[in-house]
């Protein structure tokens, strides 16, 4: 297992301003199978301990996982930036074009992991590119979120799951299915609250992702 601190910049909006980083985790399983990228939610990042778990859990199933921040600190301490999906999803979109650029990786099935407001940004960045992405999860996602018509957009097989006392995210995510063209699957993972705090049941996420992307992935 090859773990390897990354860095994704994030390009200057205007003369005035610099480069951005944003810091990650690329871990690789010898051989991959392919790649998760993960999108964390509002308030968390990359070391959220819950996305780190199921990263792991990828990674002894042969997936390689990228964890990374998807804002910088200043823009974190901003609540109505944490809830800015076009924004989430432009950073995963440059998280996907860091991978492009690493012959290692680019030939890599690529996934997406979502959680809560990250997962709207990433069905919003696999409806933005297509047949390049194999598969998304989405974990207590926010699918209704997602900009105008892009849940139809999506083509990458998406599996949400949801806790079983989640009863408001369960409704926003059967309502989402009934938009989507792809196929879909929804997991309700019984006696679950928004975050998976429950005994066993970031497991049960965390098992249900490994065998979502590892049928889809080779």
């Amino acid at each position: 297992m090859k773990i390897l601190p990354i860095e994704i910049e994030v390009p200057a909006s205007g003369p005035r301003e610099r480069a951005r980083l944003l810091p990650g985790t690329l871990s690789l399983p010898g051989p991959a199978r392919g790649l998760v990228a993960f999108a964390h939610g509002s308030g968390s990042s990359r070391l959220s301990p819950r996305n780190t778990y199921v990263a792991e859990v990828l990674q002894r199933a042969g997936i390689a996982t990228l964890l990374f921040d998807l804002l910088t600190p200043d823009e974190d301490r901003d609540r109505s930036v944490r809830f800015d999906i076009a924004l989430l999803t432009s950073r995963l979109l440059l998280a996907a074009d860091w991978i492009e650029g690493r012959p290692e990786l680019r030939s890599l099935p690529l996934g997406y992991f979502g959680a809560s407001t990250g997962a709207a940004a990433a069905l919003e960045a696999a409806a933005q590119q297509g047949g390049r992405i194999a598969a998304v999860v989405s974990r207590g996602g926010r699918p209704d979120l997602a900009g105008p018509g892009l849940l139809e957009a999506v083509s990458a097989p998406t599996l949400l799951i949801v806790g079983g006392d989640d009863d408001v995210v369960i409704e926003l995510n059967r309502k989402a299915m009934t938009r989507m063209r792809c196929e879909t699957k929804l997991v309700i993972v019984p006696g679950a609250t928004h975050l998976f705090e429950e005994p066993g049941t970031l497991e049960q996420v965390a098992r249900h992702a490994a065998d979502w992307f590892g049928s889809r992935m080779g």
